[in-house]
């Protein structure tokens, strides 16, 4: 079992006030540090919680989570079939780029079981949206987060061109896919894109009133952050999205429908991101990389920000190799104070699931 952590002051005691959109801009934050971080369990690989030899998988990572169907869903990223078992990083045989498990245990504190994974006819764990595997043109495909969306549901993908130095990537687009068969067969939908170029290659999602929020990043681990909003109803016209373009002298979020005209909100080199609404803390709650180093957690007021400064979660020497921290609401007890979190380690290339303590204020 590993311990670690931080522990800042108290931040001021305040109840939250008003919800996911309506929070005043003046509000506290609550959150002033974070301790007691437990590793419960490896959740993907040889010796994990699940056995996942069956479905051939010996190796992934990523793991961001979604609720659908009564379920909830883990997109992996590369995942290899057969590796040594002193294999350090991505690689080995049977490659998917992109694979997906489910779970309806509700108790995330003893682990998580996982159900089953979408499989192929022989029962191995299939590769969703399928890669050209070429590099310099289509090396991969890989899911940055999925959704539930008008009875559909929905995988944020990024098709990269190249790896490159640590932390950086050549994207060719990121899209959608879609699936309306609980998961067992993606359309990629090729009317809703965003250049490689651009912001949005990586995304979180969230659901607010009838909207989904999509909080994005460029390719690698480099850039700000930026957001995004669409009708639930509207999700595949690209044309109906709308991009956060600062605040009006009033402070409230101006939106355009120019992609151009989205401005950060987070203004620090971020890596993978996940962000949910902390219901019973009243507060938003950004988990992600900074600076392509230590996993961090930020506290937000409203989609939109005001953010906090960057909490420490773990840091590289803590944890060497992490990376991808992923939050999902449904795993949130305590009153919002503790949160549990998958989270990616590059040797030995597997999902690992902690929990942790938010200090602070009531």
């Amino acid at each position: 079992m590993l311990l670690t952590g931080f522990v800042a002051a108290i931040a001021g005691c305040s109840p939250p006030q008003g919800g996911p959109l309506t929070n005043a801009r003046n509000a506290p934050f609550l959150v002033a540090g974070i301790s007691g971080i437990e590793r419960i369990c490896q959740l993907t690989g040889p010796g994990a919680f699940n056995e996942t030899s069956s479905v051939k998988v010996a190796g992934t990572d990523l793991g961001s989570m979604f609720e659908a169907d009564g379920r909830t869903w883990f997109a992996f990223g590369d995942t290899f079939g057969e590796r040594a078992t002193d294999a350090f990083g991505g690689g080995g045989g049977i490659w998917r780029s992109n694979t997906m498990a489910w779970t309806t245990d509700t108790d995330p504190s003893d682990c998580l079981a996982l159900d089953g994974w979408v499989t192929d006819d022989v029962g191995w764990a299939k590769e969703l949206v399928p890669a050209r595997r070429r590099d310099g043109d289509e090396i991969t495909v890989i899911p940055t987060y999925g959704f539930e969306a008008a009875g559909a549901m929905y995988l944020h993908f990024m098709s990269v061109r190249h790896w490159a130095d640590p932390g950086e990537w050549e994207t060719n687009f990121a899209g959608l896919a879609k699936s309306t068969d609980a998961g067992q067969t993606w359309e990629a939908l090729p009317g809703v894109t965003w250049p490689g170029t651009g912001s949005f290659q990586q995304v979180s999602v969230a659901k607010v009133d009838g909207e989904l929020y999509m909080w994005g990043i460029p390719a690698g681990r480099l850039g700000g952050v930026q957001l995004m909003k669409v009708a639930e109803k509207e999700v595949e016209q690209l044309t109906s999205y709308q991009y956060f373009a600062g605040p009006a002298a009033d402070g409230e979020p101006t939106w355009s429908a120019d992609a151009g005209d989205a401005k950060q909100v987070i203004d620090r080199q971020t890596g993978e991101l996940s962000v949910i609404w902390d219901a019973d803390l009243g507060r938003w709650l950004m988990s992600t990389m900074a600076d392509n180093s230590d996993a961090v957690l930020y506290e937000g007021i409203t989609p939109w920000g005001p953010w906090s400064s960057a909490i420490p979660l773990f840091t590289q020497e803590e944890l060497p190799g992490l990376y991808a921290p992923f939050l999902n609401a449904a795993f949130v007890a305590d009153k919002g104070r503790t949160i549990y979190f998958g989270i990616s380690v590059w040797g030995p290339y597997n999902v690992f699931w902690y929990r942790a303590r938010l200090s602070g204020g009531s």
